[in-house]
């Protein structure tokens, strides 16, 4: 007769063996590095991460410098992303977060091998091994997952995925670029160096898969859509109200005029220059009547030699004020004294209901 209870400890021990417990990950297959860049891609490469992603992301790519930039050295975030995962939004931006895109394509001022070269030479910096992802769906229950979220995400990136100190997880734009299993990876893995946690020990794998369905579920129903580029301001169209008298704005901090003042001198029909100083893929997308593209990264003395200093400049921008505030420093030690900076950025600037002109959209 069979011993039931050696039977049932014999079980038990099995069930031991080959269900995995809290914290243990799993393991991922290594894939070979990407094209290894010449040295003077590499060159280029750094240059234009100097010249177009430290305001935010920072010299030694660590992030969060300004509006919250993720860290672009993470040890996660190159195992798992690269290429696809880092080279989508620095091509074609982050809808609705001040991350733009930075494809000649969109509005940018990058061309594709530069953006593809920019990728790789930060996955070369990192110093990391890829791993390989499934493409899968990652099955769990959504319902669970909303509460997980809530209890262990939601105070850094939002109630709604809106993000507050961290990156917006609800954005659209990223979660039709990333895969499933990109999304448990970090979830598993967190990001060194950030403030994100791995949850691997913390979460069941249970759980872990519950949240990435969870977040999955907020990407329904989205539509790709494409921008059709305007044409960008010549000259003679830099002033608005040319015939109009200068505003008289009283500067917080001699620095600042709030969204409020700003509309109320628009509707006066007042003289000024408006200055969009974000990538100008997100000008197409939408920008106060009237601006002008002037990336924060623009050679200002050639695009500026048209605007008379005598005029009333406001600058703005998304993050909501780093990088208009580095133009307006700029203009102001080349002797544009009329300048100022738009207090609550752009975003702040549609959360109060003020108008902005939207480009193009045709769905693909």
């Amino acid at each position: 007769m069979v011993n039931i209870a050696k039977f049932i400890s014999s079980l038990m021990t099995l069930s031991m063996v080959i269900i995995p417990s809290v914290g243990i990950a799993q393991e991922y297959e290594k894939l070979d590095p990407p094209r290894t860049l010449t040295v003077e891609q590499a060159k280029v490469a750094a240059a234009n991460y100097k010249k177009y992603c430290v305001l935010c992301h920072g010299e030694d790519r660590q992030g969060h410098v300004n509006d919250h930039a993720p860290s672009l050295k993470s040890k996660s975030l190159f195992e798992s992303g690269v290429p696809h995962a880092i080279l989508r939004p620095l091509s074609f931006g982050r809808e609705g977060t001040a991350m733009g895109g930075y494809l000649d394509e969109v509005g940018g001022p990058m061309t594709l091998d530069e953006v593809w070269n920019l990728t790789y030479w930060l996955f070369e910096k990192s110093g990391v091994e890829r791993v390989k992802l499934s493409t899968e769906a990652v099955l769990g229950d959504v319902k669970r997952g909303g509460e997980v979220y809530q209890k262990e995400c939601a105070e850094c990136h939002g109630k709604n995925g809106e993000g507050i100190t961290a990156p917006a997880l609800g954005n659209q734009s990223a979660l039709a670029h990333n895969t499933d299993e990109f999304i448990r990876y970090a979830i598993r893995h967190g990001r060194q160096d950030t403030p994100m946690p791995a949850f691997e020990k913390k979460l069941s794998a249970a759980d872990i898969d519950n949240v990435t369905a969870f977040l999955r579920s907020r990407g329904k129903n989205w539509t790709m859509k494409k921008n059709v580029l305007r044409e960008l301001p010549t000259p003679e169209q830099y002033i608005i109200n040319p015939k109009g008298k200068s505003p008289k704005f009283t500067l917080a901090d001699d620095m600042y005029v709030s969204s409020e003042d700003l509309y109320k001198a628009l509707k006066a029909k007042n003289k000024m220059v408006l200055l969009d100083t974000r990538v100008t893929s997100v000008w197409q997308t939408a920008h106060i009547e009237g601006a002008i593209p002037l990336p924060y990264y623009a050679d200002l003395e050639a695009t500026v030699k048209d605007i008379p200093k005598d005029v009333q400049i406001v600058a703005y921008c998304s993050c909501p004020r780093a990088a208009a505030d580095s133009v307006i420093v700029q203009l102001r030690e080349m002797g544009y004294t009329k300048t100022a900076t738009l207090y609550e950025g752009i975003f702040g600037w549609m959360n109060f209901g003020y108008p902005v002109m939207h480009g193009d959209i045709r769905e693909e």
